[in-house]
């Protein structure tokens, strides 16, 4: 099935694009996402006319991520601190959602968590990279630095059984 795309979709294309794709990809989430429309001849004839437009706004938004870009770039290192124990693990893993929380608290740059992602999970102290895609085409890494706030002594407990005879 031939549909054009209103938005931009991760793998399949840009806002504007004619793309053909299942029947049911199409039915069940793009066209009910309002993503995509199904292309008959009055969409293709109305996609003409506001090729333009659209073009215009994804070069504003292209142009805005790469400002965004270099802000991020600018700030450098995000520094984070946690509960850990002795060995340098943390009591919990640091999440993208609180990796945006806290870009947003030490440098007023607001990312969208759903736009984080990370190579390897965080759960240990040390420098790890975050990747921050603003748009399909704009990509930034920021550096983050994980410390432990308060390290808690790790209770190695052994169990001796007894047996009674």
């Amino acid at each position: 099935m031939q549909v054009i795309l209103k938005k931009d979709v991760q793998n399949l294309g840009e806002a504007g694009d004619l793309v053909n794709v299942k029947d049911g990809y199409a039915r069940n989430f793009l066209i009910p996402q309002n993503a995509a429309e199904i292309a008959t001849e009055g969409a293709l004839q109305n996609r003409e006319q506001n090729l333009a437009r659209i073009k215009a706004k994804q070069e504003k938004l292209h142009k805005e991520a790469l400002e965004l870009a270099e802000k991020i770039e600018k700030f450098a290192e995000l520094k984070l601190s946690a509960k850990a124990g002795e060995s340098g693990k943390l009591f919990g893993t640091i999440t993208t959602k609180k990796l945006a929380e806290e870009l947003k608290a030490q440098s007023g740059i607001e990312v969208d968590r759903k736009n984080v992602s990370l190579n390897a999970p965080i759960n240990k102290i040390g420098e790890y990279t975050m990747l921050i895609k603003l748009t399909s085409k704009v990509k930034t890494e920021l550096k983050v630095t994980v410390t432990a706030s308060e390290v808690v002594k790790e209770a190695i407990e052994e169990e001796t059984e007894s047996t009674e005879a």
